[in-house]
């Protein structure tokens, strides 16, 4: 089975771009007649939709283009692994036989705006989007507004505390994505306003905080430089089989072969984790199982695309992958999986920090830029050489519910 003909939007604050408008784009662009008339099955994830868009049945929005009207479309969804299992759904669909060849589409238009202040232009509403963001969290780990900000500051603290992580240790990676996004043409942040240095990472704002007059609330480290991004934007691969890439008019230099994957689901609640939450029994399962199928050894694995939607899943990311033992995935990242160069070139995209999280197409997002790390299709100053085979963990929740891929060059 093969991954073809990626495509993606710009991620970012896209004002003027609308949700309706990128889900007809996501069908269209890169594509020929002949190409989209080959398609038989198409799966599309928008979990905020529904809250942000008012817009909950995107299946038959996908339908109002004719070339896909009156096809079986599926609207799947988790959370933030919403774009892996559509793209899961897809490769599911073509290999089973019901058609040679489907389409995956993830997308999420965010910067939904408030109006402004005294005059002041209308401003992205981060406290509804925090709040319907809360909708994937256990009710007992909600914490208004912004839920999975507080929950991951938690377990950024939790990992400091057990194994004796400072601050300062943790700030050295922020620059490293940024620096990758620089060169990066559709990411978020490839301009920021300031450099982000260690420096800046730390004096960065503190999110959570107790109050001084009242002594409510937590003490977190979290920083507001060590978070993804609000972002806009959609992402897409068609998935076919051997006769499926006749159909589309492509040869196998133009594919990689979805060789393997992983799914698995923990408990919604932190409570219900246990002993485990630094050490998600489900993201361990999904990333084993990916290479299991893949027969990709982890030692041979030659890029990585990981869902680092806050600063502290980059180290917990190389313990998942059985590379690190735990409480060392700190130094194993930074001595093996940052750079180009490095034993596991990890989120030389810049990661969701910098290249941005629209939450339904980052899923989708990891999994092509693995794909085009193995084409050779990245900037220059970006590119793996001799990259053969790759792998992407996509997450949903508080690391509840994992979506692994592993790719290698047909």
């Amino acid at each position: 089975m093969y991954l073809a003909l990626y495509g993606q939007s710009m991620f970012g604050d896209l004002k003027g771009y609308e949700l309706l408008e990128m889900l007809v784009d996501a069908g269209r662009e890169g594509l020929n007649d002949e190409q989209r008339a080959a398609i038989g099955y198409i799966s599309v994830a928008g979990m905020l939709a529904p809250q942000l868009n008012d817009q909950h049945l995107l299946a038959a929005a996908v339908a109002m283009d004719p070339a896909y009207t009156s096809l079986p479309i599926v609207g799947v969804g988790n959370a933030c692994d919403s774009g892996g299992l559509a793209l899961l759904d897809a490769a599911k669909t073509v290999r089973c036989g019901d058609t040679h060849v489907a389409l995956a589409i993830g997308v999420e238009k965010m910067n939904i705006k408030k109006p402004g202040k005294d005059g002041k232009p209308p401003k992205t509403d981060s406290i509804k989007i925090g709040q319907m963001l809360g909708t994937a969290a256990h009710p007992d780990d909600r914490f208004p507004p912004f839920s999975f900000p507080h929950l991951f500051a938690r377990i950024m603290n939790m990992y400091m505390e057990r194994y004796g992580i400072s601050e300062e240790q943790l700030a050295i990676l922020p620059p490293y994505l940024y620096a990758n996004a620089a060169y990066n043409p559709l990411a978020h942040m490839r301009t920021p306003r300031n450099p982000i240095t260690v420096e800046s990472v730390l004096s960065s704002y503190r999110l959570f905080q107790k109050d001084g007059e009242t002594g409510e609330g937590e003490d977190l480290p979290l920083k507001l430089e060590e978070c993804s991004q609000i972002s806009d934007g959609y992402s897409r691969f068609v998935v076919c089989d051997e006769e499926g890439l006749s159909m589309l008019g492509l040869t196998k230099d133009d594919v990689t072969v979805l060789a393997g994957w992983g799914h698995a689901v923990d408990g919604l609640s932190i409570a219900s984790r246990g002993d485990n939450v630094l050490q998600p029994v489900g993201a361990k399962k999904a990333f084993v199982e990916a290479l299991r199928m893949s027969k990709i050894p982890p030692e041979c694995i030659g890029v990585l695309e990981t869902h680092d939607c806050f600063s502290i899943m980059l180290p917990l990311t190389a313990e998942i992958a059985g590379l690190a033992e735990p409480g060392q995935g700190l130094p194993y990242f930074v001595d093996h999986m940052m750079g180009i160069d490095s034993d596991l070139p990890t989120n030389t995209s810049g990661g969701l920090m910098a290249k941005g999280h629209p939450i339904s197409a980052t899923g989708l997002a990891l999994a092509g830029w693995v794909h085009q790390q193995i084409l050779g299709q990245v900037p220059v100053e970006l590119k793996v050489s001799n990259c053969e085979n790759g792998i992407s963990l996509n997450i949903g929740g508080p690391i509840a519910s994992t979506v692994c891929l592993a790719q290698y060059r047909a």
